[in-house]
């Protein structure tokens, strides 16, 4: 009872249990942080190109390649549904309201979701087409954070270490975590079919998902419903249809994918 190795127990256990009340009084407390996450998504241009799934392979899939814009801010919402190659998507997105003292980083994804070919008896397929693991100002540097790519298309480099250091936010400049604005991004990845046709489907869907990761308790996921102080996503959903598929006069340029600026900091965790 009052050697050292029991005197260690005792104070270990009592700062062990200090420490998981405190854990769990940081978790719950965010209910009181209130949210209002914004969005408004609609398709920029679709294409559907006959593509193999590998180099060497000899089969031949189609493959469906989305293009979008992000941008900060509020507009007003879309139309739900848009007739095939429509031209503008812009994905007005602030979900800078999600970061409070206990975020870690948001894992932010846009996903592309479709009937099967026979609805009655198949669910809906989807797929990702783009995601990005944005960080707290807080977070520790990781390779795969998420990094904004510049406003301006302009080639030159940055000249000072401010500007060096402002490239790599994971948000445009003068802003905050949680805000994103693209232009014309491509996706990163392509979507296709386990049957291997994905041409002229219609009733197509795009939706913004994320999943708040905190510092300690329980992940988050999107919700579109209102709890509390938690208001749910508004906006950030479009319909479409998959156009027929294009011929060979596509350019490979217009069906390249784009990782982002992180890809080249390290390799994948």
């Amino acid at each position: 009872m009052h050697n050292n190795l029991t005197r260690i127990q005792n104070v270990f256990g009592f700062f062990t249990s200090v420490a998981f009340a405190v854990a769990a009084v940081i978790a719950v407390s965010v209910v009181l942080s209130a949210q209002s996450p914004s969005a408004s998504l609609q398709l920029r241009n679709v294409q559907v190109v006959k593509g193999r799934p590998h180099y060497y392979s000899t089969k031949r899939e189609e493959y469906a390649h989305v293009k979008f814009d992000l941008d900060a801010g509020i507009i007003h919402p879309p139309p739900l549904h848009c007739p095939p190659n429509h031209s503008l998507i812009p994905l007005h997105l602030d979900l800078s309201t999600l970061f409070n003292w206990n975020t870690k980083q948001i894992f932010a994804y846009i996903t592309a979701s479709y009937p099967s070919s026979d609805p009655s008896t198949i669910p809906r397929s989807e797929a990702i087409i783009w995601d990005a693991v944005i960080p707290a100002t807080n977070a520790p540097a990781h390779p795969n954070t998420y990094i904004h790519p510049p406003l301006s298309q302009s080639n030159a480099r940055p000249k000072t270490k401010a500007d060096r250091l402002a490239a790599q936010k994971p948000y445009p400049p003068g802003k905050e975590p949680g805000i994103l604005k693209l232009a014309s991004q491509k996706p990163k990845y392509q979507i296709n079919d386990v049957s291997g046709r994905i041409a002229e489907r219609a009733n197509a869907t795009l939706t913004l998902h994320w999943n708040v990761q905190p510092w300690v308790g329980a992940l988050v996921w999107d919700s579109r419903g209102t709890l509390g102080r938690w208001q749910g996503l508004s906006g950030g959903m479009a319909g479409f249809d998959f156009p027929a598929l294009k011929g060979t006069e596509v350019k490979k340029e217009e069906l390249r994918t784009e990782t982002g600026g992180e890809r080249n900091r390290g390799s994948p965790a």
